[in-house]
């Protein structure tokens, strides 16, 4: 799953606009940015294999990132931060954490069985990459649901819809991307690579609400 990581961002930002969207939307892939870290340096592993169905990535050593005890932890550590460093309402902290731990649940439903259950416990996943076209639509449709409470919430604030549009409009846009760019290379390319997409996607939200009219909500 990639973009589909965003609907627990837009669902966060309808159900506390205080906290801000790009925060959200960093949080939900803040486990991945940790994974494209470490792959990077070698302490997780990954390989590609071109034959498999939806995804081509081999998951097949993240403990530190993709097991439920290390989600658990990153999610603590991102709301902690929202709370503590960057003065966030308590309220709005909280789902951070959540967004965090929001994404090893949806890469439960779209991993073939890789994440862990706890440090060298067995591995779960319900494989829905293997399905590419169910998985596509499911990633895209939670979009377009947190897209709409998003844009409902904003309205019923008196803020405007174009910002909405627009970050879902680029959230399509990087999705076909990386459709049309499956992962390749070594881990330090990928680890770049989705660095890469990840502060992109992050920068967007930031820009996108800075500069939409009606910015309280």
């Amino acid at each position: 799953m990639f973009v589909g990581h965003y609907s627990a961002a837009l669902a966060a930002k309808a159900a506390e606009p205080r906290g801000p969207l790009w925060l959200y939307v960093a949080a939900a892939q803040l486990v991945d940015i940790g994974w494209s870290g470490l792959i990077m340096t070698g302490a997780e592993k990954v390989s590609v294999d071109p034959s498999l169905p939806g995804s081509s990535l081999v998951l097949y050593h993240m403990p530190w990132t993709h097991s439920l005890p290390g989600a658990l932890v990153w999610s603590l550590g991102g709301g902690l931060v929202a709370r503590w460093l960057l003065r966030l309402p308590a309220r709005a902290a909280v789902l951070v954490g959540a967004v965090v731990f929001s994404h090893w649940l949806l890469d439960l439903l779209v991993h073939r069985p890789d994440l862990e259950l706890w440090f060298g416990g067995p591995k779960v996943g319900l494989g829905l990459w293997n399905a590419a076209v169910i998985e596509q639509a499911l990633e895209m449709g939670l979009v377009a649901v947190a897209g709409a409470l998003w844009v409902g919430q904003r309205v019923r604030a008196g803020g405007g819809v174009w910002p909405a549009a627009a970050f879902l409009t680029f959230l399509t846009a990087l999705q076909i991307m990386a459709i049309l760019a499956p992962p390749s290379g070594g881990p330090v390319q990928m680890g770049a690579y989705a660095l890469f997409a990840y502060g992109l996607a992050t920068a967007v939200a930031w820009l996108v609400e800075r500069r939409g009219p009606g910015r309280a909500g």
